[in-house]
């Protein structure tokens, strides 16, 4: 089976050997994805921001391996404080309300810098 690899441009992605995304037939994994705090439009203390702009990062990801949010079957979500959990979790439903994937909210002690709050995984699969 042909494997698609999506590379975003992040130095980190030769620095450790990975990528965004792989696709390989119809079932595609996205990697843990933060956001982009800018200090404006995404705080670093504003869980509900950052769970926004990673879905709609990893929605850009999915679009350009022609799938799309639908085809979300597992979300991982990854949080330093589980009390964001509604923030969180309103968040998710904006993307997820109808199309209802499993998922998983795991409070770990942290992630590559302070200012993430969130970290998610994905997987797809694509009807065939």
């Amino acid at each position: 089976m042909k494997r698609e690899n999506i590379l975003t441009g992040s130095p980190w992605e030769d620095k450790m050997g990975y990528c965004r995304a792989v696709r390989i037939g119809n079932i595609i994994e996205v990697s843990g994805t933060v956001a982009i705090v800018d200090g404006d439009k995404v705080k670093a203390d504003d869980a509900h921001a950052q769970t926004l702009n990673i879905l709609e990062r990893v929605e850009k990801v999915l679009e350009d391996l022609n799938a799309s949010m639908k085809d979300v079957i597992r979300t991982r979500i990854f949080t330093t404080d589980v009390s964001t959990f509604e923030a969180v979790a309103t968040a998710h439903a904006t993307f997820f309300k109808d199309i209802k994937p499993t998922t998983g909210f795991y409070g770990i002690n942290q992630l590559v810098a302070p200012e993430y709050l969130v970290e998610i995984e994905l997987t797809a699969v694509l009807a065939e």
